[in-house]
């Protein structure tokens, strides 16, 4: 029976499986659906990189333009920088994601063109941060790795579950305290919710099938505004 808590194993482990069977009706978040699409690292790197303060349709059509003229790391490494904006416009910081695409295709196109496939090595790579990295990870080579966007953050804030103030402060209190069987599918469960539910701006705790469970902190819902 859900209560007004989120702290044990047991208590998370029933929260995140009630999630993710309600948002398998949601959009599907943009990194998790490539991956579906082609599960394909240079496709699931270049789409992380892309979705960084980006909608997800956004990123979806931006990424789909890129892949098109450059569906390799070769072809990419072949792409001028000024036809890498054009093809990426309009994500957030695109003339930044162009020139770190443009770096970081020519040099792993010079080293056998693979991509890295542990934190240290991806962490290397121009515009690659913690989040990305572990989010290629997680996804595109199914290692234990959290991904803490601002959804994953906000909500297991909201929940009292942890009590930090940065993304890195939550990545390390998550590996100290969730499970290792949650951390790779936490990402794409928050993500999906927070965009459909547990919005950052007058979120639905009116329809809300945990707020039987949710603490609420720092939350005024949609139905007190």
């Amino acid at each position: 029976m859900l209560t007004k808590s989120i702290q044990t194993e047991e208590q998370i482990a029933e929260i995140l499986a009630i999630l993710e069977k309600e948002v398998a009706g949601y959009a599907v978040p943009v990194v998790d659906l490539i991956a579906v699409q082609s599960n394909d690292p240079y496709r699931i790197l270049i789409a992380a990189m892309l979705s960084a303060r980006t909608l997800d349709q956004t990123t979806a059509l931006a990424a789909a333009r890129l892949f098109k003229a450059a569906p390799d790391l070769t072809t990419l490494a072949g792409l001028p920088e000024e036809e890498i904006i054009q093809l990426i416009y309009p994500v957030g910081f695109y003339r930044v994601k162009a020139r770190h695409l443009a770096e970081l295709a020519a040099g792993l196109a010079g080293s056998g063109g693979r991509i890295p496939a542990t934190l240290d090595d991806l962490l290397t790579l121009p515009g690659v941060g913690r989040k990305t990295a572990n989010l290629v990870l997680a996804v595109a080579f199914h290692q234990p790795a959290i991904c803490v966007d601002t959804h994953v953050h906000r909500i297991v804030n909201i929940w009292g579950y942890v009590h930090t103030k940065t993304p890195l402060a939550t990545e390390m209190a998550l590996r100290q305290k969730l499970p290792e069987r949650f951390w790779q599918r936490i990402n794409s469960i928050l993500v999906a919710f927070g965009q459909g539910t547990c919005r950052p701006l007058a979120p639905h705790c009116d329809r809300c099938i945990i707020s039987n469970a949710c603490p609420q902190i720092g939350v005024v819902p949609r139905k007190n505004r």
